[in-house]
This record gives C-alpha cells, structure tokens and sequence, in this order.
C-alpha cells in the first residue's frame, strides 16, 4: 500500500469516527429538546384558546342622563353593556415557543441549540474528512449523499436560528429525523471510500448535486412546518367550534406559532428554493449531455425530479390561488416532498437506469436484513 493510499484510508476512518461522534451528540441534542417540551413552562400557554374563544360584542346603549338635585351640571352615567354571541377570530398570535416562554424550558432550549452545532460541526467535519479520502466531492454515493444532506439540513436550521427565526420548535423533528438518516447511512447504505465511476467525472458534479442536496435541505424544513401546520389548524379548528381538545395536544401545540404563521413559512421556504430546484434540473440536463450524448432521456431519476419539479410548481400556484390556501396546498406540499424522497431513496435503489451508479441495490438492502 502506497503512502497516500494509506492516508486515505486514515481519513476515512476518521470520517467514520466523526459521523458516529456526531450521532452521539445528536442523540443528546434531542434528549435536551425533548426536556425543553417537558420542562418548559405550560402555565404561559394558552394564547390560542384565549384568542379563538367566543369573543362578545359589545353593543352600547344610549347613555343615561341625571340632573343633580340641586340643578347642577348634568352626569352621564357609564353606558350598560349588552353582550352579544360573536364567531371569533382565526388571527391568533404566535405560541411562545417549545420552553413555554420560562426560563427553565429556555435554558434546556439553548443546551439543545448549543449541543446541535456542535453535532454539526463533527458531522461538517466527517463530511470534510470524507471528501479528502476520495480527493472528491463527497458525494458520489448514496452513504455520502445521506451524510451531506443530514449535515445540511441542520445548517439550513442553524442559519435560520442565526437570522433570528423563531423555528427553535423544529430541532427535535430535525435532530429525530437526522439520527434516522444517519443511522441507515452507516448500516444499510455505507460504501468504502472509492473513486467515481467514469460518468461522474465531470465538475458538474460539484454544480448539480450540491444545489439538490440544499434544495431537498429547504423542501425537508419545509415539509417538517406543513405537517405541524396541519396539526396546529386541526386544533384551532377545533377550539374555534368549541370543543376541548385534550391537555398534551393543547400543552405542545400551544406553544407552536400560530397556524397562519407556520402556513406563510412553509410557502415561503418552498417558493425561495423552488428556482433552484429548477436550476438542478437543468444543470443535470446539461451534464446529461456532456455524459451521454443526450439533455434528456426520461431516466427514472431524471422523470422523477421532472415530477417533483411539477408538483412544487402545481403546489405553489395552489397557494398563490386563494381558493387552495391552506390545508388544500398543504397537502400539495407533502405530497411534492414526497416526490422529492421517492427520487432521492427509492429511485436509486429500487430502480435501474443511468443512476444506478449509487452503489446501492437490493443486494445490499437483502444482506441488512430487509
């Protein structure tokens, strides 16, 4: 063995060793979240019910008039009340967040954030780390794609903390779902450190795949508010008609923002990305070209990034449209999202064509035990 293929090998053992590390802080980054639900303040919710509750019309009558017995100035007496049933409002303000607004939840909250950044960075780093040990883009497999989509769904998370978002209530579907992808990455999908096949041989490679790892980072983020959208809806739904819902759902749903809140996020991640998921496609075309002779020839990874392209396109138009505003386009979404997963996962390894290059196939899947 040669002196660099040797430190090749080094530095994917230390990717290896990073990624685990990684899941290892991870899996404490969701053990805070979870405390910040828990432990957070369920006195301070309630913003919700107190907003859709049957509000009273006040109807004022004519005010009364006495004279002082002495003929002094005339008083107007406070006018009466009469309280009239009313239907409400859906304008409910913003939920104070997974710690219910203490300062006890709070500090779990910024345990959890602080433990996620630094999972982050040991999974950058493995990332990093595996790039160098192939002298590659880190992404020429399914192991790496999993690995660097993880990583990136994260940071997508960590900027938006940053710009002072108030989406601190999604780290624990992220860190759940990123402990998931990792896991299957390192049983069921881990490929050793290789070279590319020839077809991937191209700085396309650095172009086309990284724009849809961001743009399935941002649709996932995406996904992870409209399927809290709904649940929230569902609520406010339901405490608008007068009904009790139950103490857990109105103790975590209530300190989730408004249901109107997470509905305009969810659009306005998708629409902000969608141009770049166009982007992908063409540059794939583009590449497809310089690889195959062809900008298209409806392979099952091209026809299904052609699919998803049009059911975001058909769920953006939905929500533009005032008749499909709202449960309707969230629907849309989940099922572009969908789209999205049954392109990244069961395309590469379910179906055969030009992208079987993956290095995944029902071989493996049968060799773990599915």
């Amino acid at each position: 063995m040669t002196l660099a293929a040797a430190n090749n090998e080094n530095l994917a053992e230390i990717s290896n060793v990073l990624i685990y590390s990684a899941m290892a802080i991870y899996t404490l980054a969701f053990f805070a979240y979870i405390a910040e639900w828990l432990f957070g303040s369920r006195s301070k919710v309630g913003r919700t019910a107190a907003a859709l509750t049957p509000k009273a019309d006040t109807v004022r009558t004519a005010p009364a008039v006495t004279v002082n017995k002495g003929g002094g100035t005339a008083v107007l007496e406070r006018p009466k009340v009469v309280v009239r049933a009313s239907s409400g409002s859906r304008d409910v303000p913003d939920g104070p967040g997974a710690h219910g607004g203490d300062e006890q939840g709070d500090l779990y909250g910024r345990i959890a954030v602080s433990l996620t950044v630094l999972a982050f960075l040991l999974a950058f780093g493995g990332v990093l780390t595996r790039a160098l040990s192939v002298e590659r883009a880190p992404w020429g497999n399914m192991y790496e794609f999993n690995i660097t989509f993880s990583t990136t769904a994260v940071g997508v998370y960590l900027l938006l903390l940053a710009l002072k978002k108030n989406v601190r209530w999604i780290g624990l579907f992220l860190t759940t779902s990123v402990l998931l992808d990792l896991g299957l990455a390192v049983t069921v999908l881990y490929t050793a450190s290789d070279q590319l096949v020839p077809a991937l041989h191209s700085y396309w490679l650095y172009i086309h795949v990284s724009t849809a790892i961001l743009c399935g980072a941002v649709f996932y983020v995406g996904a992870i508010t409209t399927v809290m959208y709904l649940f929230k809806d569902s609520y406010e739904n339901k405490l608008a008609s007068g009904g009790r819902p139950g103490s857990f759902a109105t103790s975590f749903l209530e300190r989730l923002p408004a249901s109107s809140s997470l509905d305009k996020f969810a659009y306005r991640v998708n629409a902000a990305v969608f141009p770049l998921w166009t982007f992908t496609i063409i540059a794939g075309a583009i590449w497809a070209g310089d690889a195959w002779g062809r900008y298209w020839g409806w392979d099952p990874k091209e026809t299904w990034s052609f699919i998803t392209w049009v059911a975001y396109a058909c769920y953006l138009h939905a929500r533009a449209t005032a008749g499909w505003k709202g449960r309707k386009a969230a629907y849309l979404a989940l099922g572009a999202f969908a789209c999205w997963l049954f392109n990244y996962y069961g395309v590469n390894i379910f179906v055969s064509g030009k992208h079987s290059y993956a290095d995944v196939g029902l071989g493996v899947l049968q060799s773990a035990g599915f």
